[in-house]
C-alpha cells in the first residue's frame, strides 16, 4: 500500500507545482511587461542591475501567491489525481483488490490539509518578516516615488495627521499639515502644525514612538514655547523643553507607525494574526469592524480550505461519478458558490450587518454540513 501512497502522492505534489508555476509564470509575464519601464529605471539606480531587482521583486511575491493560491489549487491538484487515476481505470483496478477508495484517496487528502496549513504558516511566519519588500508596487520600487497619504486620526490624542505624500525610503512624509484639536490643551497655538517633513521615529531613551518635524513653519515660534501635554504627558515637544531637537523641529508623540499611517490595506494583508489583534487594542487607531473580521479570517482559513476540499473531491470520488469531466465541471461550480457566499458573509459582517465574528465564521457553518454529506457518499 505504500507503493500506492507514494504514486498518489508524487502525482499530487507534481499536479500542484506544475499549477502554481504556471498561474504565478502567467502573472510575473503580464505583471513584468506592464512595469518594465520600472524596472529599468530603478535597476539602473541600485547595485546588481534590472535582472536582480526583478528576481527579488517577484521572489519576495511568491509568499503572497501562495498564500491566496493555496488552498484553491491543493483542490485542483486532489481532483486531478482521483481523475487521473480513474480515467485510467487505475482506480478499479485498486478498488477490485479490495482497498476503499477513501483509502486510495488518504494520501492525497493528507497533503492537501498539510498544504492548507502550511498557508497559514506562510501566512503568520513568513509574510510578516519580508512585509517591508513586499509592500513596494512596481511603479515604486525602492520607495523613493511619493504615494499619496490617507488622512488618518489618531484617536488617543484626536490629532488628524495629513500630508502631500509618504516615502518609503525614509520613512518619511512630504509636506505634513498636522490638524491640532481646538477645545485641547494641544490646540492652544493654534489648530495647524505644518512643517517640510517629518520623519518616523520609533522610542528610545529620548521620546516614545512619533514623527520629526523638520523645517516647522506654523505655529510661528514655537521654538521658544513650551511643550503641549495631555494629561499630563508631553504629545508635542518643542526645542525649548528638548535639548535634542534643533530650532526649526518639533516631536509629536503618536501611537501609529509609519507602516500603518502609509500601507492602507497592505498593512493588515502582511501582518500576522497577534500585530492585527495589537492594532485593535491600539488607542490611537480605530479600524473598525472590517479588522475584525479579517482577525477572524485568519483563524477560519485553514479550516475553510479543508472544508472546500471535502466539497469538491467526493464529487470526483462518488460512485455514480462515470463523467470525469461533468464532475471536475460541478467542482468547479460548488468552488464558485463557496467563494461567493465567504465573500458576501465577511462583506456582511464588515458593513456589521450581522457581528464581525460571524461575517467570518458563517462559512465554515453553512458548508460544514454539504461536506460531511459528499464525504459519507463518497464512501458508499
Amino acid at each position: 500500500m505504500w507503493i500506492i501512497d507514494r504514486y498518489m502522492l508524487r502525482q499530487f505534489l507534481s499536479t500542484f507545482v506544475i499549477c502554481c508555476l504556471s498561474l504565478f509564470g502567467l502573472y510575473v509575464v503580464f505583471d513584468l511587461f506592464t512595469n518594465l519601464e520600472e524596472f529599468l529605471r530603478c535597476g539602473r539606480e541600485q547595485d546588481g542591475g534590472v535582472l536582480s531587482l526583478i528576481a527579488s521583486f517577484y521572489g519576495y511575491q511568491t509568499a503572497v501567491f501562495f498564500d491566496q493560491t493555496a488552498g484553491l489549487l491543493a483542490l485542483v491538484a486532489a481532483m486531478f489525481t482521483v481523475a487521473w487515476i480513474q480515467r485510467h481505470n487505475e482506480l478499479t483496478a485498486l478498488m477490485a483488490a479490495g482497498i476503499a477508495r477513501t483509502r486510495v484517496a488518504a494520501p492525497v487528502i493528507v497533503a492537501a490539509v498539510f498544504v492548507a496549513f502550511l498557508a497559514a504558516a506562510n501566512r503568520e511566519l513568513l509574510i510578516p518578516q519580508i512585509r517591508d519588500p513586499l509592500s513596494r508596487r512596481p511603479q515604486d520600487l525602492i520607495g523613493d516615488v511619493g504615494q499619496p497619504m490617507k488622512l488618518t486620526p489618531d484617536n488617543l490624542t484626536d490629532i488628524l495627521f495629513q500630508g502631500k505624500a509618504t516615502f518609503a525610503n525614509e520613512e518619511r512624509i512630504s509636506k505634513p499639515d498636522l490638524r491640532l484639536p481646538q477645545a485641547s490643551p494641544l490646540g492652544r497655538y493654534g489648530q495647524r502644525l505644518t512643517a517640510e517633513n517629518a520623519y518616523y521615529k520609533p522610542a528610545d531613551g529620548n521620546h516614545p514612538g512619533g514623527y520629526l518635524l523638520r523645517g516647522v513653519s506654523k505655529p510661528p515660534g514655537l521654538a521658544d514655547k513650551e511643550s503641549l501635554l495631555l494629561d499630563r504627558k508631553p504629545i508635542v515637544i518643542t526645542p525649548r523643553d528638548a535639548a535634542w531637537l534643533k530650532p526649526d523641529e518639533c516631536f509629536v508623540v503618536s501611537g501609529i507607525t509609519f507602516r500603518q499611517i502609509s500601507g492602507g490595506d497592505n498593512w493588515q494583508a502582511h501582518s500576522s494574526t497577534s500585530e492585527l489583534i495589537a492594532g485593535l487594542r491600539n488607542p490611537s487607531l480605530d479600524f473598525g469592524a472590517n479588522l475584525r473580521v479579517a482577525i477572524h479570517a485568519r483563524m477560519v482559513q485553514p479550516f475553510l480550505d479543508v472544508t472546500l476540499l471535502f466539497l469538491g473531491l467526493p464529487l470526483v470520488l462518488r460512485r455514480e461519478n462515470r463523467n470525469v469531466f461533468l464532475a471536475i465541471g460541478t467542482s468547479a461550480a460548488v468552488v464558485s458558490l463557496f467563494m461567493i457566499v465567504t465573500i458576501a458573509c465577511r462583506q456582511l459582517g464588515a458593513s456589521l450587518w450581522i457581528s464581525p465574528a460571524l461575517g467570518a465564521w458563517l462559512p465554515l457553518f453553512i458548508f460544514v454540513p454539504p461536506a460531511v454529506v459528499l464525504t459519507e457518499t463518497m464512501r458508499r
